[in-house]
């Protein structure tokens, strides 16, 4: 009996130590393994980011905007933003009626001096003029970027304050691109038209300027308010308005037509740079910025109109 009895402890001694040990081995296990795994992961960045040693520039870049992450909106507190979507329409509407009626005008004051439309040269330079200038008649800010800050590479709105493509092309372009080449495409094939049409207020000039109106809308949208998802929409109505008016040029002189049509070319770099800044610039939830424009719930809407507003001290 006392050796059934010593038999019996010693066994029951030996499975229950087998048990500890053995359940013991797993956990030391996962443990260690997840002290490695926490080295070398972030919760804020996916598992393949943590293994991107060294960070490359676009690398850095991205971890810092994930980084920043640390206190985010809810997505279900983003609603719609009806008050900017008014707004932009509101302006559109406005940049075209003051425009049509300033070639109402015209026409109806140079006959009164035996004229039908100005010399050419005169004619071209009030066209370049519009393609440079037509957010003149825009209620929004729809500033362009800093040409002098873009020539020298440096930040400015709308340029090199966000997460651009490496093959961004570098910012003395810009500026050539829209001085020396966009405008004086614009300029020629509306003088053009001007000159056939013996006029100023038509249906081929109007859809221009409608062109200009989406182009001046959606420099709000990307470079004031910086709706990176609602900019890839905007450039897809400049683009859209663009095509619209080189056909209606084309019906009326194909040389015209041609020449606005050739500024699309352009356009086809700048659509395309301006969706991989999107894709590049998540918000702060590590989401793609909404194609529509929101706003938190409860706050004012980004987009206000410049005409009318205090200029700050």
């Amino acid at each position: 009996m006392k050796l059934f009895a010593a038999l019996q402890l010693t066994l029951v001694v030996s499975v229950t130590h087998a048990f500890n040990v053995n359940s013991a081995l797993p956990m030391r296990n996962s443990i260690s393994r997840n002290r490695n795994r926490n080295r070398n992961h972030s919760p804020l960045l996916p598992p393949s980011a943590a293994v991107q040693k060294p960070f490359t520039r676009d690398a850095r870049r991205s971890r810092s905007i994930a980084l920043k992450a640390a206190s985010t909106t809810p997505a279900s507190d983003q609603v719609l933003d009806t008050e900017a979507i008014t707004k932009y329409g509101i302006a559109l509407v406005a940049q075209l009626s003051l425009i049509s009626g300033f070639f109402y005008a015209l026409d109806a004051a140079l006959p009164l001096v035996g004229m039908t439309t100005l010399p050419y040269p005169v004619t071209w330079i009030m066209c370049y003029a519009f393609s440079l200038k037509s957010r003149t008649f825009n209620p929004l800010n729809n500033k362009r970027p800093d040409r002098k800050k873009a020539m020298e590479e440096g930040e400015t709105d709308g340029f090199k304050d966000r997460n651009q493509p490496s093959w961004t092309p570098p910012g003395v372009v810009f500026p050539i691109m829209w001085l020396l080449i966009i405008a004086p495409l614009r300029a020629t094939s509306s003088t053009i038209i001007i000159n056939a049409l013996d006029g100023y207020l038509s249906i081929p000039l109007m859809s221009l300027m409608l062109h200009l109106a989406c182009g001046d809308v959606w420099n709000t949208i990307n470079n004031t308010e910086k709706r990176y998802g609602t900019a890839v929409l905007g450039i897809g109505t400049v683009y859209l308005s663009a095509l619209f008016a080189a056909w209606q040029y084309y019906q009326v002189d194909s040389l015209a037509g041609k020449l606005l049509g050739a500024t699309a070319i352009w356009l086809t770099i700048a659509g395309t740079l301006i969706f991989e800044i999107w894709r590049l610039n998540p918000d702060e939830n590590g989401e793609k910025a909404t194609i529509l424009p929101t706003k938190v719930a409860g706050e004012e809407s980004l987009t206000t109109f410049a005409w009318g507003a205090k200029k700050e001290e």
